[in-house]
């Protein structure tokens, strides 16, 4: 893919949830929420501090990520269906 966010920000790939509960009830996709879990496609170089001096982004490539329920925007690319949003709408990094 032939995309690089600028400064601070991140492009995301959501990853879809499970269509069962723990329990054994399948979700039909009318219920289902958007998941708020994904994972890195590609990173900008950082945010800039007044000095001018580069902040390093703490994600990178292929980490899974939570996210807001409404972090970033929306995008298509190549045909698939991407969130750009700024690192700091990311929650945390999962294992």
């Amino acid at each position: 893919m032939a995309f690089k966010p600028l400064h601070d920000r991140v492009l995301v790939r959501r990853v879809e949830s499970d269509e069962k509960t723990k329990g054994g009830l399948i979700i039909p996709d009318s219920a289902k929420e958007k998941p708020a879990e994904g994972e890195i496609i590609s990173v900008g170089e950082g945010a800039r501090k007044d000095s001018g001096e580069l902040i390093a982004p703490a994600v990178k490539a292929g980490d899974r990520v939570l996210f807001g329920k409404w972090s970033g925007t929306e995008v298509t690319i190549d045909g698939e269906e991407l969130l750009i949003m700024k690192e700091s709408d990311i929650l945390g990094i999962t294992g």
